[in-house]
């Protein structure tokens, strides 16, 4: 036999070695099926390729240092929960309407709903960025953060300036970032600037080829989180960019974004959050970083909101935030109204927007007109088509790329915070969504959804089933690569 014989055997075994072990490795995964069923394809199909795209992006690996740090700080996190103080617990019990959604989201985290808290939404985002810098500047103790996206430029600048001066001041500022979504930061003069005057900052979620073969490089901390001297907070959509500076290029416009500012208990949820996440990058015992973490909770407010907050992704069991979205939608009476800049449903969320509609409920979808992401957009128009059959009215906004998440139901019941209507928050990001049963903040979230609606143009279905060809072909292709997003 020759050499190229020889060669060519040798290529032919290592092949069927690596498409069964990569094939066994997917069944033995608890993947949904859909999403099992397009890896297969995958690796036999396409030798090799697909078998290194599995081994990228194929599982939820955390890798071995941050799982054993997850582990070993799930005990000291139910110990903190059992000794928050019982008066800013929500009394509420399997009476009232909420109720099993109250359960649903502890059930997935592990936190429980409080009450007297002080909601403040805001949609300006160079107003948010500013008041975010003074609210830096008035912190007396610690400010914690971690984002996603820390772009440099315009209003963002402010806020590393008043980190800056808070740490001048005394005051222990932490900073965790994303680094994929912060990888212009980090190539910026300011982590240089920011750590030398006493700001700790830290990279999470750092890429590499010889890493990804133990973590899925594609796990990505989609958190957006201030806490101040723990009691006082802020969560939702805007990273921080100032969206003068931000993608100027990408053609989809300003980008559209909410935070609420938050005072009150549940502002120690948002704090033990973004510890979790610290201690899980850095090894660090939270004891060493937050003592007396329980003992810090923020003023009950008599008048105030009872909020709970749910963080989810790799390392908590289950998908919360799937069940959570799942739980609201089906609890849904009245109206559902939703804003999201990516929807591609995994289809148990499908059919329960399509059931919601179905059985009556006035649901509403709105959507960016142009987005950021060409296969995205291809897979999300899929569902357009068979959610208008359904009776769901569908609104394109032309102001810019939406990036609010938000989820009001009935006038009383809002979610509100990172998570996208898509399998990759679902599944892939580390987010918080904020649950709110309160009809002020509802409401006021209700009255920002108008204004979106007000700068939006429905999706006639007639008009929509007369599309061409050439773009249901796109849709149905992205369609197809839509579990593995």
């Amino acid at each position: 036999m020759t050499l190229s014989a020889h060669l060519g055997s040798l290529a032919a075994a290592a092949h069927i070695a690596i498409t069964a072990a990569f094939a066994v490795r997917a069944l033995m995964q608890r993947h949904p099926p859909s999403t099992t069923l397009a890896w297969l394809l995958l690796i036999l199909g396409v030798p090799y390729f697909g078998a290194v795209m599995y081994l990228l992006i194929g599982e939820r690996q955390l890798g071995r240092r941050r799982g054993s740090h997850a582990r070993a700080l799930m005990p000291v996190l139910e110990d903190w929960v059992r000794q928050l103080p019982p008066g800013m617990l929500s009394p509420h019990d399997n009476g009232d309407r909420w109720f099993s959604i109250r359960r649903t989201a502890q059930g997935a985290a592990g936190l429980p709903s409080t009450i007297g808290n002080r909601l403040d939404l805001r949609s300006d985002s160079s107003a948010i960025l500013r008041a975010i810098a003074g609210d830096i500047n008035a912190a007396r103790h610690t400010v914690l953060m971690e984002f996603y996206i820390w772009h440099p430029g315009g209003d963002a600048d402010l806020v590393a300036e008043a980190l800056i001066n808070a740490a001048a001041r005394g005051v222990t500022c932490r900073v965790l970032l994303d680094a994929v979504g912060s990888a212009a930061f980090f190539r910026s003069p300011w982590p240089a600037r920011l750590r030398g005057a006493g700001v700790t900052v830290v990279e999470t979620l750092s890429v590499g080829l010889l890493r990804a073969a133990f973590v899925r490089f594609d796990l990505r901390l989609h958190r957006k989180i201030v806490v101040i001297d723990g009691t006082m907070g802020w969560t939702g959509s805007l990273n921080l960019v100032d969206p003068g500076c931000f993608k100027q290029d990408a053609g989809v416009g300003k980008w559209v974004d909410a935070m609420a500012r938050i005072e009150g208990p549940v502002v120690e949820m948002l704090a033990g959050i973004v510890l979790w996440d610290w201690c899980i990058e850095t090894g660090d015992a939270i004891a060493s970083v937050a003592p007396g973490l329980a003992n810090a909770v923020g003023t009950r407010f008599d008048d105030g909101a009872e909020v709970q907050v749910l963080p989810s992704g790799p390392g908590f069991e289950g998908e919360g935030a799937q069940r959570l979205f799942l739980a609201t939608l089906y609890g849904a009476r009245e109206e559902i109204v939703l804003t999201t800049p990516y929807l591609v449903p995994d289809e148990p969320l499908f059919l329960a927007l399509e059931a919601a509609a179905l059985r009556g409920v006035r649901v509403t979808v709105i959507v960016p007109a142009r987005i950021d992401s060409i296969l995205v957009r291809h897979a999300s128009r899929w569902f357009f088509e068979p959610l208008l059959a359904a009776g769901v009215r569908i609104l394109q906004f032309h102001g810019g790329l939406l990036h609010t998440k938000s989820v009001t139901v009935d006038g009383s019941l809002s979610l509100f915070g990172t998570t996208n209507l898509d399998i990759r928050s679902f599944r892939l990001n580390f987010e918080v969504t904020l649950v709110v049963y309160d009809p002020h903040f509802t409401q006021a979230l209700r009255a920002l959804q108008a204004e979106y609606e007000s700068g939006s143009r429905g999706v006639d279905p007639e008009r929509w089933a007369r599309r061409s060809t050439r773009a249901r072909l796109a849709e149905n292709a992205a369609h197809l690569a839509s579990p593995l997003l």
